[in-house]
């Protein structure tokens, strides 16, 4: 029997997520991964951008680990950036650039996540005084909740612009079902939906 690592696990989890979320990106022109598709502007390429900072955030910052010691950070990651800056990509922001940055915040969120043990005590400045030392292990948890959560409006999202589902590159986990039956099947739930609606 294989014994369980809980490191192990969490950083699987999370993997899963981040890679789900990335792969959202494929195929697709820039004006699609950029394209507002809520009220409130949820784009693919931004949803990349914003989970970067989380885990640049959570699993570098908070731990005194900075990713960005050397060098300025953007500046959408300052204190003074304006509200949702890292929900979205300007026109001088590429798609690789974003993409490349968060597969370097993958890089140095794992190497806290391995280096640390999971009672480490973190320090979270943006929150209340009273909730602001955290263990890693909470930080992990909070952040694989982030990006699942992330990698869910990317499904939705992603649908919205071509028509493409499915969980993971290679995993299909959709019922078979050629358009018609698609059409069907939805209109069948608008149908569901008025009968209990109307009540």
């Amino acid at each position: 029997m294989v014994e369980p690592s809980p490191k192990a696990d969490l950083l699987r989890y999370l993997q899963d997520a981040r890679e789900a979320l990335l792969w959202k990106l494929d195929g697709l022109g820039e004006y699609d991964v950029r394209r507002p598709l809520t009220p409130t502007g949820t784009n693919l390429l931004g949803l990349v951008k914003h989970v970067a900072g989380v885990e640049l955030g959570y699993l570098g910052d908070t731990f005194g680990r900075p990713y960005f010691d050397r060098e300025p950070p953007p500046w959408w990651y300052t204190e003074d950036a304006e509200p949702n800056a890292d929900m979205w990509a300007t026109a001088d922001e590429s798609r690789e650039q974003i993409a490349g940055l968060y597969q370097k915040a993958w890089e140095h969120s794992d190497s806290t996540i391995r280096s640390l043990p999971l009672d480490a005590i973190g320090h979270v400045p943006w929150w209340p005084a009273e909730r602001r030392d955290v263990t890693l292990h909470h930080v992990v948890v909070r952040v694989i909740a982030d990006t699942h959560r992330h990698a869910g409006h990317a499904d939705i999202v992603r649908e919205l612009v071509d028509g493409s589902v499915g969980r993971s590159k290679g995993t299909d986990t959709m019922p078979t079902g050629d358009p018609a039956w698609w059409q069907d099947y939805q209109s069948r739930l608008e149908r569901v939906a008025r009968e209990a609606g109307s009540d």
